[in-house]
């Protein structure tokens, strides 16, 4: 006969561990509040705290510092406790369950203070009679003079005497994040210690745990035990390309992923090789992912483009290979628009040939070729969200707009819907393209089309690279016809800053050359870095697919008491049926199902209220045209 071995004893610090914060630094910013050396003194405060940590300084030359430097009272208390309740950690926080299921083998030991742990520990279930910590001492008036130095958590080596005296029976494992947790598993009290680096990672006390756990998932993870999620976040790898704003590694990396940032972009080659063990990636336009980088992706779950378009991966090949695909339709689309008014302005003035002259010490002072763009037609070859937005801001300088697009859009304000190309190229004095770059869109404006275009025209393209035929644009500059092209986008771009740029269009009168950006503005970043991680994250966390570009979108009421799975599979007949039938076959309670199709792909997601096994999910990976499967919870 065997015995089910017992669920381990797990003994956790409560600063900067349980809660984010340290307790007493916030009860310095109470009690301090109107001290005349209030900011001298809360930096004393945390300077004593780091050197307690760090084993620096005596556990009890530390209270006694902070307590003299606080200037506490007992009606300070009642706001910290507050505070402290809204900085419980985050994976301790979403594993409220897991706390209250185990309440009899949690314990809470600290060199903090009971007047404050109890009742915040105690709203996740966990019991005043397991926490072991300090206690103040009051004078008459109420003022925090003093703690019990009979305590043995007052000293030294308090926490290895405390939980000896526990006498627990079992595995012991404790978690924290500073020196006098790891002392636990020194002496020999603890079987292991898990540096919790949620919140504060310290070199000294990494380099002595028996695991580094990111969160709480983790050590359920590594104790095989339930928990809120059913795959730790930090061992959820992302890989991040090209330069995308610090917000967004700011953002996951706080979520609890691994991020990695990389400053450049990658070719086909070292993508491949760089995607594998990945489960989500963020690029710009530069990088290309491939179906051979697709191929190479072992674990890819997402990709988020951190611009508009998305030509630059193939959709096709994510989709087979069930990988959401993310973008930002409308964060930068005003950056794009600014730029595209700045550049009319400046050609129908023919600025870029007068700027060159003055820097060689030419005046060139005349009014030949410069006109105002009041009055002048502005041609939209593509109405989506920028150009729908630069037809606004166009028509409000005066101009007057027409468009032309391959799908039906209806005008804003005084725009006029063009039924053809040739129309809008015939009448227009400004011609801006803002079409996407898909492979039938490659070299979409050639010769025929600058044959159409009024003599004197100017013509832009801020959309994408190929678009456009760069000799036959070049030969259009050169002859006069057309007096002068804004170019933000390139058939052939260099990966990085420190590549060279080659183009036939250098060094051409009158034409404005950018770098690619368009978007590249501080507040478009900063949109951006907010918008596609919110994205991702979302997909990652509850299955929502809400403006994926490849994927069916999919909105979710929010998961309470239930288990969530995920199944994507070939839009084929009868998945669903089976999908249910294995469900029904392991007694499987559906509490909610929600189901999408594209002509590629069915996104099902099945919410159940029973525990499941490994027999399930295995039964489920087998359905037949199965893409992907995961559990989300």
């Amino acid at each position: 006969m065997t015995t089910q071995k017992s669920n381990p004893h797990f003994v956790i610090d409560f600063d900067s561990t349980f809660t984010k914060v340290e307790a007493l630094d916030i009860l310095g910013e109470i009690s301090l509040e109107k001290h005349p050396e209030r900011d001298q003194r809360l930096q004393r405060i945390k300077d004593v705290t780091d050197l307690g940590m760090a084993g620096e300084l005596s556990l009890r030359e530390s209270l006694e510092a902070r307590i003299e430097i606080l200037d506490a009272r007992e009606d300070h208390l009642q706001e910290l406790i507050s505070r402290l309740s809204k900085q419980v950690s985050k994976s301790i926080n979403r594993n409220k369950e897991f706390f209250i299921e185990n309440a009899s083998n949690t314990y809470i030991v600290s060199n903090g203070f009971k007047d404050f742990i109890v009742p915040v520990v105690a709203e996740l279930g966990i019991k005043a009679e397991h926490v072991f910590a300090n206690d103040f001492i009051f004078d008459e008036a109420g003022r925090i003079v003093d703690f019990n130095r009979d305590n043995v958590l007052s000293s030294n080596g308090g926490k290895v005497r405390q939980i000896e005296q526990l006498r627990l029976e079992g595995e012991i494992h404790m978690i924290g994040d500073g020196y006098t947790d790891y002392e636990v598993r020194e002496a020999g009290i603890a079987n292991k210690f898990y540096a919790y680096t949620e919140n504060v990672e310290r070199e000294k006390v990494k380099a002595n745990a028996d695991h580094i756990a990111p969160s709480f998932d983790e050590i359920l993870f590594d104790n095989k035990m339930s928990g809120a999620l059913s795959y730790p976040k930090n061992r959820i790898k992302m890989l991040l390309l090209e330069n995308v704003h610090p917000n967004a590694f700011k953002k996951l990396k706080e979520d609890g992923f691994a991020v990695e940032n990389y400053p450049a972009g990658l070719d086909e080659n070292e993508l491949s090789e760089k995607i594998k063990g990945i489960h989500v990636l963020g690029i710009r336009s530069k990088t290309q992912v491939t179906r051979k980088v697709l191929e190479n992706a072992d674990k890819l779950m997402a990709i988020g483009a951190f611009c508009i378009g998305t030509n630059q991966i193939d959709l096709d090949a994510a989709t087979q290979k069930g990988v959401a695909v993310f973008n930002a339709p409308f964060s930068n689309t005003r950056s794009v628009v600014e730029l595209a008014i700045a550049e009319i302005i400046m050609l129908m003035r023919g600025i870029p040939d007068r700027n060159s002259d003055m820097h060689v010490g030419k005046w060139s002072k005349t009014a030949k070729n410069s006109n105002e763009i009041r009055g002048k037609k502005l041609g939209i070859v593509g109405y989506g969200n920028i150009g729908k937005q630069l037809s606004i801001l166009a028509e409000n300088m005066g101009m007057d707009v027409h468009y032309y697009d391959i799908e039906e859009k209806l005008g804003l304000s005084n725009a006029s819907k063009c039924d053809t190309l040739e129309e809008l190229l015939s009448i227009s004095d400004v011609v801006s393209l803002h079409i996407d770059g898909r492979p039938e869109n490659k070299n979409f404006f050639c010769q025929e089309h600058f044959d159409l275009m009024k003599d004197g025209a100017v013509l832009l393209n801020l959309a994408r690279g190929p678009v456009v035929d760069i000799a036959a644009l070049k030969a259009n500059i050169e002859s006069g016809k057309i007096r002068g092209a804004g170019v933000d986008v390139f058939p052939e771009e260099p990966k990085s800053n420190q590549d060279p740029f080659e183009s036939e269009l250098k060094g051409l009168p009158n034409t404005i050359l950018t770098p690619h950006i368009g978007g590249s503005t501080q507040e478009a970043q900063e949109n951006i870095g907010d918008f596609v991680p919110s994205k991702m994250m979302d997909y990652i966390n509850t299955g929502n697919t809400a403006l994926s570009v490849n994927f069916p979108n999919l909105t979710l009421p929010p998961l309470k008491n239930a288990h969530r799975l995920i199944h994507i599979h070939e839009n084929k007949p009868g998945v669903l049926a089976e999908i249910n039938n294995v469900l029904a076959n392991h007694d499987a309670n559906i509490v909610g199902q929600y189901l999408k199709t594209n002509e590629h792909i069915g996104y099902v997601i099945t919410d159940i209220n029973k525990e499941y096994g490994k027999e399930l999910t295995k039964a489920l990976r087998q359905v037949n045209h199965t893409v992907k499967f995961r559990v989300l919870y």
